[in-house]
């Protein structure tokens, strides 16, 4: 009969339910600091990694300091003027908006096409997977010098293989032909893209492919229909960060100069000469602080402007599953 009677509440529910309160209530004191405390490395990162340098150099652009002498002086808006009409500015601003044009669209859709492929059913598909994902975590100075060797006029891989078929011995690393060995070194690494993209296609369900199959679609108008919408917010994200990233793009061109032993941006064959490049140049081989701070400051504001822009048209051709507020 004990085993069968009931375990009998020593506290009546009235305390339970205090004791309860109590302790949501110790907790609900301390969540805010708890908050704060956890997201306190990366707001001291924010501050004195982010914004308290966007506003030094915001400064230092209404000045002509040149990093070294204490003899300086705020010049106004000279700088920006400077900027607007200097033609080597707007060349490599031109440079750069092309190469963004270029890389971009190819990396995602090239991306987009290897994560289609390896999302089948295949043998081996995780070596598969490793092996086109292992060049984006390859440092970008190891790259770089890799793809140097090869394209090397004298003693590169690529123009040994082509000497057979009588081609003369190109020099890759001088105009023109710099700016396309740029542009596959950055296509190497679309590997980081591809594994986005996978996950994306992943989290597409496979009811709604099969239910477009019955209603007589093919793979393709399946594909365009059905997975291309539920994965546009994931090519949206690869859009804006690939845009962002290839507007900056700096190391890659500097270390493809053919130098002897010094590397500096004037060294940069004309095709690759960027706008990061133009910035190095006007910072440390020119001594011109003020006009490079300048130069960032334009490129924050076109960054700006084209992500606004970006997420403007989005409204056109992303498919968000929950309806976003107006």
């Amino acid at each position: 009969m004990d085993a069968l009677t009931p375990p009998q509440i020593t506290e009546a529910p009235d305390e339970i339910r205090q004791k309860t309160k109590t302790r949501r209530r110790r907790w609900s004191r301390y969540s805010s600091k708890t908050f704060y405390l956890f997201i306190s490395p990366w707001i001291i990162g924010a501050l004195a990694l982010t914004l308290i340098p966007l506003l030094y150099a915001l400064v230092v652009s209404f000045t002509n300091f040149d990093g070294i002498s204490t003899h300086w002086h705020f010049i106004g808006l000279a700088n920006y003027q400077e900027l607007i009409q200097n033609s080597t500015t707007w060349y490599s601003l031109s440079r750069t908006l092309l190469y963004c044009a270029i890389t971009v669209p190819i990396s995602v859709a090239g991306g987009l096409g290897l994560a289609v492929l390896l999302n089948q059913r295949l043998i081996a598909v995780g070596f598969f997977r490793t092996i086109f994902y292992l060049p984006s975590v390859v440092p970008v100075v190891a790259s770089a010098i890799m793809w140097k060797l090869i394209f090397d006029r004298d003693a590169g891989a690529l123009n040994a293989i082509l000497e057979p078929f009588g081609s003369p011995a190109l020099t890759w690393l001088m105009d023109p032909y710099v700016f396309y060995v740029l542009v596959i070194l950055t296509l190497w690494g679309l590997g980081g893209g591809m594994i986005i993209s996978l996950a994306g296609l992943q989290g597409v369900p496979n009811e709604l492919r099969e239910a477009a199959s019955i209603d007589g679609a093919n793979a393709w108008q399946a594909f365009r229909n059905v997975t291309l919408p539920l994965l546009s917010p994931v090519l949206f994200f690869e859009v804006i960060t690939g845009m962002i990233a290839a507007l900056q793009t700096f190391i890659q061109p500097l270390l493809l100069a053919e130098t002897n032993g010094t590397t500096t941006a004037g060294s940069v064959p004309i095709s690759n000469y960027l706008y990061m490049v133009n910035v190095y140049d006007q910072f440390f081989d020119n001594q011109r602080f003020g006009y490079g701070s300048a130069m960032l400051w334009v490129l924050f504001i076109v960054i700006l402007a084209i992500t606004l822009l970006m997420f403007r048209s989005s409204a056109f051709w992303v498919y968000y599953e929950v309806d976003r507020d107006e």
